[in-house]
């Protein structure tokens, strides 16, 4: 029984290791070629556990299915990731071994050999080692729906300044000491209009920013950069971090507007929005208060500009190679390969990234907010994105 074993170990290992080289021999060749559109999963597609020829040519093997709370993984083969080989999979090293901190259940004998090794040497290796390491799984619903959405978000950077002044009256609030006794939290409105609220809140002030928008932005985000003045025209920049809500729903004010024929579906972009509230003072506070999540911060220093902000698993993220995900379909320090387009055009957008935050709106199996950074460029990139999505989650080889 024990030889048997054995005998299938080492056939396993074989085949694993042919499909890795045969993989490898294609990197280069299907870089030049131009990949295929995302398209839709088919409708009545197979069930995962039915017997599906693989890549190698085995026309029995079983695949594999791994059960998440809000999704299901189906075992694939690497040559079934659109694209994959043409990505720069070196630059995920530092967001993987970022991930490697707080290591999923299952990842530690990864985790320690990816920081015991040195850094892969191009494209080529880095692949190799993810092909060697670990093993591909289609994420879908539990019914099957294979195709879900991507969207995007950013840090804000902003100008603010330490206590009330001209034009910079709009304040960003710390945790208030009773905020997890008292579930739910005020709302927006209660927050921003009660007098008494207002009075008790203000020793939780830690700085002001000039626009409305702004605070919300920065709360829908979760983080932001503020380059704060003080009295004496000193500034500095400094990082607001997530550091709880009030415990009530998000709801959008781009769908409110769209709700109420103020814009065009499709058209809820913060620039539109922004030129509405412009154009609609008298309107402005009722609008925002539709949305009665507040969000709350604390400041921290920030020494390097070039790390991004904590997500939800406690480590830095990486511009263009973290994501936010629904913890229930996929945990967090998890590898995955994304199949979508880049923002408002049909360029594929076919990459390795880690999943390493969460948000409110990011909820399902094959949902992902994919972490632009921060500055003009992102904030633009970020709020255009709204694209189709499939996506392969990497696991350990053996892990469950």
């Amino acid at each position: 029984m024990a030889a048997a074993t054995s005998m299938i170990y080492k056939f396993n290992v074989l085949r694993r290791t042919a499909a890795v080289a045969a993989i490898l021999g294609g990197l280069v060749a299907g870089c030049s070629s131009p990949p295929k559109p995302l398209q839709p999963s088919p409708a009545g597609e197979a069930a995962a556990t039915a017997p599906a020829p693989a890549a190698n040519g085995d026309p029995t093997r079983q695949r594999a299915v791994l059960l998440r709370e809000r999704a299901r993984w189906v075992e694939a083969d690497w040559s079934e990731l659109p694209g994959w080989g043409g990505d720069r999979a070196a630059e995920l090293w530092p967001a993987l071994l970022r991930g490697c901190a707080r290591p999923a259940e299952g990842w530690a004998e990864v985790c320690a050999q990816a920081k015991s090794n040195a850094a892969p040497a191009d494209d080529a290796q880095a692949s190799l080692w993810l092909m060697q390491h670990l093993r591909p799984y289609r994420v879908e619903s539990h019914q099957g729906e294979a195709v879900g959405l991507l969207t995007g978000y950013f840090e804000p950077m902003l100008e603010a300044t330490r206590r009330p002044q001209a034009s910079f009256q709009v304040p960003v609030h710390a945790a208030p000491a009773d905020l997890m006794q008292r579930r739910p939290y005020f709302t927006r409105q209660q927050i921003e209009s009660d007098a008494a609220l207002r009075a008790r809140l203000k020793a939780h002030e830690l700085a002001f920013l000039e626009d409305p928008l702004d605070l919300l932005v920065l709360q829908i985000q979760g983080s932001g950069r503020l380059r704060v003045s003080d009295a004496s025209g000193r500034t500095q920049w400094v990082r607001m971090a997530f550091a709880g809500h009030n415990d009530h729903p998000y709801q959008s004010i781009g769908k409110a507007l769209i709700e109420r024929g103020e814009l065009r579906a499709g058209e809820a972009s913060w620039p539109l929005i922004r030129d509405w509230l412009r154009r609609n003072p008298a309107l402005a506070k009722e609008l925002l208060w539709s949305n009665p999540r507040y969000v709350f911060f604390r400041e921290e220093a920030l020494p390097d500009p070039a790390i991004g902000p904590r997500g939800a698993q406690g480590v830095a993220l990486t511009p263009g190679r973290s994501i936010a995900v629904d913890r229930a379909s996929i945990p967090y320090g998890t590898p995955v390969w994304l199949d979508a387009t880049e923002p408002l055009s049909k360029q594929p957008l076919r990459k390795l990234a880690m999943a390493q935050d969460t948000g409110s709106a990011i909820t399902g199996a094959v949902r992902a907010d994919y972490f632009w950074g921060w500055g003009g460029e992102a904030e633009q990139q970020a709020g255009r994105m709204k694209q189709p999505l499939r996506l392969w989650a990497l696991w350990p080889v053996g892990a469950m």
